[in-house]
């Protein structure tokens, strides 16, 4: 016999939060009592409604007990500024290799242009998010991936290996060949017109094959929103150079020409690091993540035909030894994190207890890394340069970083990490092949787990 059902009762669906719990105003009555006759709640009222929570609670103990000296320290040279656009992950790899660019031309002072590798990564990202579109045209609309497709169809951040892709396909130039534009350092509304046109374009490639098109109209339907692409691309950000003139005077004031230099060239003088020989290491530590095992997330990449985003899940304390290791042995680490965590930004320190939260609202904030990483309170937001360690023993116990907001903040824009902060919110670094053991090489070559395009280690710094 069916249950039976009161005209006044509220009819649910499967979508519908169930009415009984409502907040009643007698609950209302007694969180407001509990409140009142809290002992420090209205002190803590006081201070934060006049002043910023993060100065409140911020821990002077642990300020106090950091500082910006190192045992191994390798920066001697200005920061750099990504100003308001996502480009963190090219500033730090371009930044990683502008050391021995430096060395070779004996200079104190020398950038690769990001806005070069920006052009490039946006019409290439272009053309990589219209095959997605055309590969899932099957699919429904609100499928949970083309939806995620079309929610992000093109972003700033990227990930290390696409940065690889670009220097491989397209090369590098020096900044003042093709420096910074008013776009390229404030790339929102840029962004916002070439993505209304790639949805625009997504529009078009699925009636196309809905409507059953061949292949062949679907990329030429696609190589004309490109065209469109790219003359908006080169409007905001200039013409990238095919060929162009290098020469320079080094520190000595002695003078130096190249002659007519190619990206590819400029690329293979100046890049003394072996590109293909880094690969991600990453620290998931969710259960359903198994270490020694390589992943890949669906979707995520930037150049069609390029080298797929691979990771190599690995424990903290193995990214921890290994980085330590490059850096004392003179060259800095590329490395992927959750940036605003407990971080004070014009003291440029980072520690895993700067704030005492816990205190000022009597409360645990008590979701360790995997729980930050299941229930979306975590995600890699930024990359940046390890610079240097301080190491007691072979132990770190703090990181300079090199970050790319100016040189406003920090110790001239480098910033102190306690290493309590790199256990919880460091995820990534790019390594060479060869530092890790031979078990973990050889996992390397294993097929990798794909991962689907929403998981949160599909985050772009």
């Amino acid at each position: 016999m069916p249950p039976t059902t009161t005209l006044n009762e509220p009819k649910k669906t499967a979508t519908s939060v169930d009415p009984g719990g409502a907040l009643a105003p007698t609950l209302l009555s007694d969180f407001e009592r509990a409140l009142a006759e809290h002992p420090t709640a209205r002190i803590a009222q006081n201070a934060v409604t006049k002043t910023p929570v993060t100065d409140v609670a911020l821990d002077r103990s642990v300020v106090t007990g950091i500082d910006h000296s190192f045992s191994h320290r390798l920066d001697a040279w200005e920061v750099t500024n990504q100003k308001k656009s996502g480009r963190c992950w090219m500033f730090a790899a371009l930044n990683l290799f502008r050391v021995g660019a430096m060395q070779k031309m004996n200079v104190e002072s020398f950038e690769f242009s990001q806005n070069y590798t920006l052009f490039w990564d946006k019409l290439e990202r272009a053309n990589y998010f219209l095959e997605a579109i055309i590969a899932t045209a099957d699919r429904d609309v609100d499928d949970r991936t083309v939806a995620f497709l079309l929610d992000r169809p093109l972003e700033d951040g990227g990930q290390w290996n696409m940065f690889v892709n670009v220097v491989k396909k397209h090369g590098v130039v020096p900044q003042s060949v093709m420096p910074e534009t008013e776009s390229s350092s404030n790339t929102r509304a840029m962004n916002g017109l070439v993505i209304h046109k790639l949805r625009e374009g997504a529009r078009e490639l699925r009636q196309l094959r809905a409507n059953g098109a061949p292949m062949e109209a679907a990329r030429a339907a696609k190589q004309e929103i490109l065209q469109v692409v790219h003359r908006m691309l080169s409007i905001h950000l200039g013409t990238p150079p095919t060929r162009f003139d290098w020469q320079w005077n080094d520190k000595d004031k002695v003078f130096h020409r190249d002659g007519e230099m190619t990206p590819h060239r400029f690329a293979e003088k100046y890049i003394d690091l072996p590109v293909d020989e880094y690969v991600c290491l990453v620290h998931d530590p969710r259960p359903s993540s198994p270490y020694g095992r390589t992943f890949t997330v669906e979707f995520l990449g930037n150049v069609v035909g390029g080298d797929m985003v691979r990771y190599l899940n690995v424990e903290i304390d193995l990214i921890k030894q290994i980085a330590a290791s490059v850096i004392a042995s003179g060259e800095p680490v590329w490395f992927g994190c959750d940036v605003g965590k407990m971080m004070q930004r014009d003291m440029g320190l980072w520690d895993r207890a700067l704030f005492d939260f816990d205190r000022l609202y009597d409360t645990e904030f008590d979701l360790d890394k995997p729980g930050r990483l299941e229930y979306h309170q975590t995600l890699m937001t930024h990359a940046m340069l390890f610079t240097g360690v301080d190491l007691i023993g072979d132990r770190p116990r703090r990181w300079r970083v090199e970050n790319s907001w100016g040189d406003e903040n920090g110790e001239k824009g480098f910033f102190a990490m306690n290493d309590s902060w790199f256990d919880e919110h460091v995820f990534e670094i790019a390594a060479r092949r060869d530092r890790l053991p031979e078990d973990l090489q050889s996992a390397l070559d294993e097929p990798p787990i794909v991962l689907p395009a929403w998981d949160p280690m599909g985050a772009l710094a």
